[in-house]
């Protein structure tokens, strides 16, 4: 235990030993390399931990220094490595390493590639104190520290006016989310008395409804689930390397995280777990339409993982925090493949995203066709490649369930249409002819490319089997389900794929004049932006533009000063004057003047 403990911490220390070291200006250039290297070290170093874990089973939880204390409750360093944080750290790694490898050849020309690199370490190393925290203090500063870097990530690029509303629509986002943590932090506070996770269990309050809502906002917020979701497609503004960390390993799984930390206390809450699962359904399907008809190569994949983060929920809404954990640690291998592969076809097209402009690239890029077609098909669940030992089970796991049967038919209907999107990419990006320029210089023997990619093709042909197994094999599990229900998830799969098929060939030479309803809903994200980013501030602008002129000037203004002003006179015109329109009166007033004066006259002569 101490060996493995000891292990873990120094892969830690050796990541921040590159935050710590400024670079000289000789060796400025040497700075990602460096980085690289370090991570890749840290990764070899937490490999024979996860194996002696795996082999002796034993959790462990290591509290080495006395922070503060708030009158009875201790403040302290607190890392809990647990099955989650040890599993989860040299997948985290490997592919941080994968990514950072990658970026040197993608960002090789920014002026500031060294602060990125710093960037994309210091947003781990956030990651992995959210993983390995044992109390919700330290959980959270790498909670808020993971969307403080995405920030900054996504608007790496802060020149372009999108890449700034990006960054900002993901912290404002977020921060929804975050009032519903901080809700629950201060709920656990008053009512357990600690903010450690073990004592939090121990005294399992049963009203603890309130604080596990505010768990599930925050995740919401932070996995873009329904409601909170649009930040996810528009961070696709940052670098792609940015994409692959942000959407793998990094970010939008540390909200299913959270609640997967939470389990024991959301085992027993039903309400919890109905409200998890409805809305893990309806983001899987909504976000899986939305990525049916998209153009940008980088926004289909985001929409898929958003909806991937849906069916994660699914499985902690039927109460399998296990299987969303191992759906977690499958999934960041191919979907940061995907993301690579996407960023390896962007540079060599110029920066071309829309992926009617692409096409028969099969020939010219083979490395990248291989991993993406293999990515797509582990997305898919194909059997025998990693997404197929997690999404199988959630899938036969859901078919056996006694849940809500709406969720779990929604959720069987969008992991179709995941095979159908992929089939898209492949379809258009792949095969066919040609639709890109033939001036362009296409070249993918760059071994900083080749080298992560052929990493993470191997982890998303392997890694599943080899996490489902624990590294070696030595169980073999029991068959307890009807034959029917056991290839119902390969039965869904396969029928997204020949509609997909199907569809694409269908349409392929046909225009349409007017686009459908259905093709409008998806093509506008269910008309999601609109409706949120324009029609509620277009009402608020209008409403304070009626206030402040209708309101303020044509009354406030107008009472006040001249209208009031012509009434005190007009008031006091009729009160103090004798004037009444008599010509009469008029007259005699006057003659009596008249008199009256002649009389003073003759009185002084």
């Amino acid at each position: 235990m101490t060996m493995m403990s000891t292990l873990l911490l120094l892969s830690l220390t050796m990541l921040m030993l590159p935050i710590i070291y400024s670079p000289n200006k000789p060796n400025k250039n040497m700075y990602p390399k460096y980085v690289t290297t370090m991570t890749s070290y840290s990764f070899m170093i937490s490999l024979p931990a996860t194996i002696m874990f795996i082999q002796h089973g034993q959790e462990t939880m290591i509290s080495n220094w006395h922070w503060m204390t708030i009158q009875t409750t201790n403040l302290t360093l607190n890392f809990k490595l647990d099955y989650f944080s040890i599993i989860f750290m040299p997948v985290a790694l490997f592919i941080t390493w994968s990514i950072m490898e990658f970026s040197m050849w993608y960002m090789h020309s920014d002026p500031n590639i060294n602060r990125f690199f710093k960037y994309l370490l210091m947003f781990l190393i956030t990651m992995l104190i959210l993983t390995t925290s044992n109390n919700l203090l330290q959980l959270f500063i790498g909670w808020e520290g993971v969307g403080m870097m995405s920030f900054l990530l996504i608007g790496w690029w802060h020149g372009r006016t999108d890449a700034n509303t990006a960054a900002l629509q993901a912290i404002l986002y977020n921060r929804i989310g975050d009032v519903g943590f901080i809700l629950s932090m201060a709920w656990f506070l008053l009512n357990s008395n600690s903010w450690e996770l073990q004592q939090i269990f121990i005294l399992d309050q049963k009203n603890n409804t309130l604080p596990l809502m505010g768990l599930l906002l925050a995740a919401t917020g932070k996995s873009a689930q329904f409601g909170l979701h649009p930040w996810l497609p528009s961070a696709m503004e940052g670098p792609t390397p940015v994409s692959a960390l942000l959407h793998s390993s990094t970010m939008v799984v540390a909200g299913i995280f959270l609640l997967i930390r939470f389990y024991p206390l959301i085992e027993n809450n039903k309400l919890v777990q109905s409200l998890t699962m409805c809305l893990g359904a309806i983001t899987t399907l909504f976000t899986a339409i939305c990525a049916l008809t998209q153009n940008d190569i980088k926004k289909i994949v985001a929409f898929s993982t958003s909806s991937q983060l849906g069916l994660m929920m699914v499985t902690i809404g039927i109460n399998q925090p296990h299987l969303a954990f191992f759906h977690i640690c499958t999934h960041a291998f191919f979907k940061a493949m995907l993301f690579l592969c996407s960023g390896s076809i962007i540079h060599n097209l110029n920066d071309e995203q829309d992926i009617r402009k692409m096409g028969g690239l099969f020939k010219p890029m083979p490395l990248t066709t291989t991993a993406l077609i293999t990515g797509s098909l582990a997305l898919t669940g194909t059997p025998f490649l990693t997404g197929f030992y997690s999404k199988d089970l959630i899938i036969e796991t859901a078919n056996t369930s006694y849940m809500n049967a709406w969720a779990l038919t929604t959720t069987l209907i969008a992991t179709s249409l995941t095979a159908m999107y992929s089939t898209r990419i492949i379809f258009f990006v792949l095969l066919g002819e040609p639709r890109y320029s033939p001036l362009m210089s296409i070249n993918e023997n760059n071994h900083m490319m080749i080298n992560p990619i052929t990493r993470l093709l191997l982890g998303s042909i392997f890694a599943g089997f080899l996490i489902s197994n624990n590294i070696t094999p030595t169980t073999v599990p029991q068959m307890t389900m009807p034959p029917q229900l056991k290839l119902m998830a390969l039965l869904v799969t396969l029928m997204g794929f020949i509609i997909a098929l199907e569809l694409a060939y269908m349409t392929y030479n046909l225009k349409y004049k007017n686009p459908s309803i259905m093709f409008k809903f998806s093509t506008m994200l269910g008309y999601f932006p609109l409706t949120m980013h324009r029609l509620c501030p277009m009402n608020n602008f209008i409403i304070s533009q009626k206030m402040a002129t209708m309101v303020m000037d044509m009354m406030w203004l107008e009472n006040m000063l001249p209208k009031l002003t012509s009434k005190i006179q007009q008031n006091t015109s009729t009160m103090v004057s004798n004037q009444k329109g008599l010509i009469k009166l008029y007259f005699s007033s006057f003659l009596i003047t008249m008199m009256m004066a002649l009389v003073v006259l003759n009185f002084h002569e």
